[in-house]
């Protein structure tokens, strides 16, 4: 559900006005109505830069602080305030990143040097200074021609990979050979040995330093963030109230939820404020709250990765959370998938995580409970089918809950036309909240027809029976004459006729969306059942190596069909809940968030 908010507005003595800001600040109850007037503020355009500097740093900072390093060894690292903390940061970033292409560019030169061996400059040079030139040379070795032995003196080096490496020394006044001569690296073998070993215990020396300074710096930078995201959001505030009276009182406006009033109303009485609280207009732009209990709050993460409800607007989490938790179950749809995410909570946290950070570890065992009971239907565990064991509980079980493709194909369809309707349903509620009953006459009006519908061909009855004629006929005058009250019948029924060809087209297509909930169980099951094949057939005959073998293909197999279907059970029930069932209950969505003015901490 969403809280019930109250408009305030104050007026305050511009000279008291920074007083009643911290004041308001440390209730934290009040959502200040932010105003940009004029030219952005530079001071504040400084903050809200150094506030994203510190932020950034902080995300790297936690990231590096926690890596697993071989080199580890104790460190201390000292800054003389947050910034210097910041700069010392981005610097040994950089400093590492050149170390790393120093190494890779040594570790070339030492793979261009390596078929030559270890040899020194300094006599090839004292060779080319008395009048001998020493050039490397490099070539195919059905290119080499064999007169130039005759004609050059040529030291074979190596032979590698079909190809020739040679020296030749020459006087510089003879001809050179009809190639060009190859480009090593100035520096001997030792000599890039010895500066690799210097350049990499450097790297492992800033490596070590950067991790002491992040660890070092992450509590006083997230202090340092909470302290400027403060002074960031006072700096908002004071600058959205509005100057008035020649300057000498300032115009604040706000919200509260109602049920906080009172408790404001006798901690802000004080001589020289004047507040006014006051119902908000179908004008105001008003903040969300959502307020739900513990169950339905872990649901919560979602609605806000779609949107908030507008203001007035029914919060639909509480109608969708049982319909998600059973998409999830029927998507995964194994016993066994369903325990393992009970027995490995923390793991499956993670997983969940990786697609929103907000989402609570507590939807873990839910959704692995639903797995579990939705698994019952085919009696799949890890791909086996426990129904297929001759034990009279299996068989009693089966007898039970047991549904064949064909059933589980056709209860997939059966869902999604109940949410459907459900959906249409809250959408009529909504449309009564706000703008009035009549509004909802005309969803009203296919909500009728399309259960008489379905009620007249399961039953048999025919359209001809006088109580589903009647219903029809009701049906199609709120459809058609009654979808915009107050306008003129003739556009009414051109409406209702758009309307109509709108909800045949699109909704066969919204039910059959929810096929997918069948064909994600049945492709997870028949991957999980081929992955146990493999391990059984790709066994060797040798006891012990063979059940190595099997138990690797079945973890590894298992481990990925898992993932798959994990992700795909979250993302596939959230297309159909924020496609499907948010567009036929009439969800508008657009709604800010609650935000008090508060002190960071």
């Amino acid at each position: 559900m969403i809280t019930k908010m109250k408009k305030l507005t104050f007026l305050v003595y511009a000279k008291e006005y920074e007083d009643f800001l911290n004041r308001l600040r440390n209730l934290g109850v009040v959502h200040v109505v932010e105003h940009q007037r004029g030219e952005p503020d530079e001071a504040l355009a400084r903050l809200q830069q150094k506030l994203n500097t510190y932020e950034q740093a902080l995300a790297k900072m936690t990231k590096l602080a926690s890596a697993d390093s071989a080199n580890d060894s104790p460190a201390t690292v000292t800054f003389a305030n947050l910034d210097a903390a910041v700069d010392m940061l981005t610097d040994t970033e950089q400093r590492i990143a050149n170390l790393q292409q120093e190494l890779a560019t040594i570790d070339k030169d030492k793979d261009a040097l390596q078929v030559w061996g270890d040899f020194s400059w300094h006599q090839i040079d004292a060779l080319r200074q008395a009048g001998w030139d020493m050039k490397f040379y490099c070539c195919a070795e059905k290119d080499y021609d064999d007169s130039w032995d005759a004609s050059f003196d040529i030291i074979p080096i190596a032979r590698q990979s079909g190809k020739l490496h040679f020296v030749c020394v020459a006087n510089s006044n003879d001809n050179l050979l009809p190639l060009e001569p190859l480009n090593l690296p100035g520096d001997s073998m030792a000599e890039l040995h010895a500066r690799r070993s210097k350049l990499a215990a450097e790297l492992v020396e800033c490596t070590c330093q950067l991790k002491a300074l992040c660890q070092q710096s992450l509590s006083p930078i997230s202090d340092g963030i909470s302290k400027l995201r403060s002074e960031v959001d006072l700096m908002r505030v004071r600058l959205s109230g509005d100057a008035m009276a020649e300057n000498t009182v300032v115009l604040l406006e706000g919200w509260i939820p109602a049920a906080k009033t009172e408790a404001f109303a006798e901690a802000m009485s004080q001589p020289g404020l004047y507040y006014d609280i006051s119902n908000p207009t179908p004008e105001d732009e008003i903040p969300i709250q959502m307020v739900n209990n513990k169950f339905f709050s872990l649901f919560e993460p979602l609605t806000k990765l779609y949107m908030l409800p507008s203001n007035g607007e029914l919060d639909l989490t509480p109608f969708f959370a049982p319909f998600f938790m059973l998409f999830f179950g029927l998507c995964l749809g194994d016993i066994g998938y369903g325990a393992l995410m009970i027995l490995a909570m923390p793991v499956f946290d993670k997983l969940f995580k990786l697609i929103n950070p907000n989402f609570s570890k507590w939807l873990v065992p839910l959704f692995g409970g639903s797995t579990m009971i939705c698994g019952l239907l085919t009696g799949s565990a890890f791909g086996f089918s426990l129904y297929d064991i001759d034990l009279p509980f299996f068989q009693s079980m089966k007898s039970m809950f047991y549904l064949d493709n064909q059933q589980m194909f056709t209860l997939s369809l059966i869902i999604g036309v109940v949410q459907i309707l459900f959906g249409m349903v809250l959408k009529a509620v909504n449309q009564t909240i706000q703008l009035g009953f009549k509004y909802s006459l005309a969803t009203i009006g296919w909500i009728m027809l399309l259960v008489t519908t379905g009620v007249s061909v399961l039953s048999g009855a025919g359209f001809g029976h006088p109580v589903v004629a009647t219903l029809l006929i009701v049906s199609a005058i709120l459809i058609f004459l009654l979808n915009s009250p107050g306008k003129n019948p003739f556009l009414n029924i051109g409406l209702g006729l758009w309307d109509a060809y709108n909800m045949v087209t699109g909704l066969l297509g919204d039910v059959l969306s929810y096929v997918r909930l069948f064909a994600l169980g049945l492709s997870g099951g028949i991957l999980a059942s081929v992955f146990n094949s493999l391990a059984v057939g790709m066994s060797p005959k040798t006891p012990v190596i063979g059940f190595l073998v099997t138990a690797l293909i079945f973890l590894a197999g298992h481990a990925i069909n898992i993932f798959m279907n994990f992700l795909g059970a979250i993302v596939h029930p959230m297309r159909l809940t924020f496609v499907e069932f948010f567009k036929n209950a009439g969800y508008t969505g657009g709604g800010k968030e609650y935000s008090p003015f508060k002190n960071n901490k």
